[in-house]
C-alpha cells in the first residue's frame, strides 16, 4: 500500500533555523545579569591509574580558600565562586567573556575508591584531586603454573 505524504519545502528550513537557533543561544554574548547568575561551569578532567583516580579542575583566577571540596554519600562535590571584578574604573567594556558566578560540579565515586584518603592540590589554577583506590581494588599480579614451569605475567618462564 502506497502512502501519499504532502511535501512542504519549508520543513527543513524550520529544521535548520531551530538548529541555529540553539547553537546560537550556547554561544551567544551574555550579558552582566546573566554572569552573575552562576554561568561559571570549569572543565574537568578525569583519568585513572591503578593507584588512583585524578581529576583535574580548571579554576584560574580561584583563591585556593574559596573554593570547597566534600566527599559524601560517595559522592565527590566541588563549589566556588569567582566574582565580578566591580573595582574596574571603566564601565565601557567592549567584549566579556570569562564567566562569573558560582558553580558545583558533583561526580559519583566508584567503589573502588577509599573516600578517606582524599588529596588536594592547587597549582597554577588546576585544582587537582586524587582519590586512592581501595587495596581490595588495585591489581594484583598471579603467577600461573603450568606443569614444572612457573609463567609470570611479562612472559618470562622459571623452572619450578
Amino acid at each position: 500500500m502506497t502512502v501519499l505524504t504532502r511535501w512542504d519545502p519549508f520543513r527543513e528550513l524550520n529544521v535548520l533555523q531551530d538548529r541555529m537557533n540553539r547553537l546560537y543561544q550556547d554561544y551567544a554574548p551574555r550579558g552582566e545579569q546573566e554572569l552573575t547568575a552562576g554561568n561559571f561551569i570549569p572543565p574537568v578532567d578525569i583519568y585513572e591509574d591503578e593507584q588512583n583516580v585524578t581529576l583535574k579542575v580548571e579554576v584560574p583566577g580561584l583563591d585556593p580558600k574559596d573554593v570547597d571540596v566534600r566527599v559524601e554519600n560517595n559522592t565527590l562535590s566541588i563549589r566556588g565562586e569567582r566574582g565580578f571584578e566591580k573595582d574596574e574604573k571603566e564601565e565601557n567594556f567592549h567584549r566579556v567573556e570569562r564567566h562569573y558566578g558560582a558553580f558545583v560540579r558533583s561526580f559519583t565515586l566508584p567503589n573502588t575508591v577509599d573516600t578517606d584518603n582524599v588529596k588536594a592540590d592547587y597549582e597554577n589554577g588546576v585544582l587537582k584531586i586524587q582519590l586512592a583506590k581501595r587495596a581490595e581494588a588495585k591489581p594484583k599480579q598471579i603467577k600461573i603454573n603450568i606443569g614444572q614451569k612457573t609463567i609470570e605475567a611479562k612472559g618470562t618462564t622459571k623452572a619450578a
